[in-house]
């Protein structure tokens, strides 16, 4: 039998998760001059009196004011406006990082966004390059180029199918026949053994538990400014949500790469057993 380079996949929140705060909070809002706190308040009591979802709800709100203010929301604004969303320490060099030490251990590892936040904002960051694949929810684009719809929402449920996605190697998100195909486990591309889920809030948890539950490693961050992790994230280790609770420092030699860098060392191992029980030197 012939050997194959087994893939690793680390899917990662944005918000809170890669950068401290929400990216429409920096210079997005600035631009349209509105309060952080009225902006979400006023989105959530949208989605209240709309009954709608909170994600759909946030993004029609952007349009909203974008038109109040006089402000095209097309792609380019919206990539010019990912531009300022600061990120963790070590986020820029982290990726080459894990990548590397993969690749020393023979394990080819991408990476993914799984993201509520905008995609079109998270391709104007520095790190965009990084990454295999966005899924995040964006806006649909009339002929001119301006935003006039939501695309794609992904909420807190909604964000575990490109888990199955990424498991069965289906990342065209219009396919939806091969991703509900059933496919074999060992004919998966990266199966949720070989998965990292990395995130810090409510709208990770389906994702985290669905690693967590399929042999995966979920791991919960938190701003390393604060002394210790907020109690509910702490929760989801007593709840078995995630395996552990780190600060989201992405420096080199910290926890947070020591416990990827473990992880990393464990599908090599296993790999290499497996290896030997099909037959495969």
């Amino acid at each position: 039998m012939s050997y194959k380079m087994p893939q690793m996949a680390i899917c990662y929140d944005f918000d809170g998760t890669l950068s401290p705060g929400c990216m429409q909070e920096y210079d997005f809002m600035r631009a349209l001059g509105e309060d952080p706190k009225e902006f979400w308040h006023k989105s959530h009591l949208l989605a209240k009196n709309q009954q709608a979802d909170d994600i759909a709800s946030y993004m029609q709100l952007m349009l909203a004011e974008c038109q109040k203010k006089n402000i095209a929301p097309t792609k380019a604004s919206f990539r010019q406006f990912g531009k300022s969303i600061p990120l963790y320490a070590g986020v820029e060099t982290w990726f080459k990082r894990t990548c590397d030490y993969a690749q020393k251990k023979g394990i080819r590892l991408n990476h993914y966004i799984i993201s509520s936040g905008l995609k079109e904002m998270i391709e104007g960051t520095p790190i965009a390059k990084n990454f295999k694949k966005i899924f995040a929810s964006s806006f649909m684009y009339s002929k001119r180029g301006i935003a006039i719809w939501p695309a794609v929402v992904l909420n807190y449920t909604s964000k575990t199918q490109f888990l199955f996605r990424i498991n069965k190697g289906c990342e065209d998100i219009t396919d939806n026949a091969h991703v509900n195909q059933y496919i074999p486990q060992q004919n998966r591309p990266i199966p949720f053994q070989n998965m990292i889920y990395i995130g810090d809030g409510q709208t990770d948890i389906p994702c985290m538990k669905m690693v967590h539950q399929n042999g995966g490693h979920a791991v919960a961050v938190y701003n390393p400014k604060n002394n210790k992790p907020p109690k509910d994230t702490l929760d989801l280790i007593t709840d078995k949500r995630v395996h552990i609770v780190l600060p989201a420092d992405y420096r080199s030699q910290k926890t947070l790469e020591r416990y990827i860098f473990a992880v990393i060392d464990k599908v090599a191992a296993d790999t290499q057993l497996e290896n030997y029980e099909r037959g495969i030197r």
